[in-house]
């Protein structure tokens, strides 16, 4: 997510965070791509490291759709987490929070591909590796799972 690279780059740590959400303010035709489907999984989220805690936001609405869909910007306060709101300001259900996955150095590609097929089936094909030279040393394996995030070291 670009809020965790930003983060990262100015020496924040930052992970990338997923959920599992249901939006009830979704449309029809959002609805019908998903085939059914209310539930949206991996929903992203950065979780950030600020004064000896992580704390998750969400940078998932601009001003735009949040005015769309009669919801308050959500703010981010540095001291407790900026996640989506529950309902809108007339009192009509948003955004429920369903599965918390948690929070990954690096995308858990594998896992959310997995998800996505098992929840709405085959959206679009899979692009696979296009030559082993590519792919990541066998010992590194799967994204892990809310290790620490060590700024000073480079991806470069």
């Amino acid at each position: 997510m670009l809020l965790a690279a930003v983060l990262r780059a100015v020496g924040i740590p930052a992970r990338v965070g997923f959920a599992d959400v249901r939006n009830h303010l979704r449309t029809d035709n959002l609805r019908a791509v998903m085939g059914g489907a209310d539930l949206f999984v991996y929903h992203g989220y950065c979780s950030v490291h600020l004064d000896g805690r992580w704390l998750k936001a969400t940078p998932a609405f601009n001003v735009e759709l949040c005015e769309r869909f009669d919801v308050r910007p959500v703010d981010f306060d540095g001291q407790s987490d900026a996640l989506m709101h529950a309902f809108t300001s007339d009192g009509t259900r948003h955004m429920e929070y369903v599965r918390d996955h948690g929070s990954f150095d690096d995308l858990p590609l594998d896992r959310i591909l997995t998800a996505l097929d098992q929840t709405y089936g085959r959206m679009a094909p899979r692009a696979g590796v296009a030559d082993d030279a590519f792919a990541a040393p066998a010992d590194t394996g799967e994204a892990t799972e809310h290790a620490a995030v060590d700024p000073s070291v480079s991806s470069d």
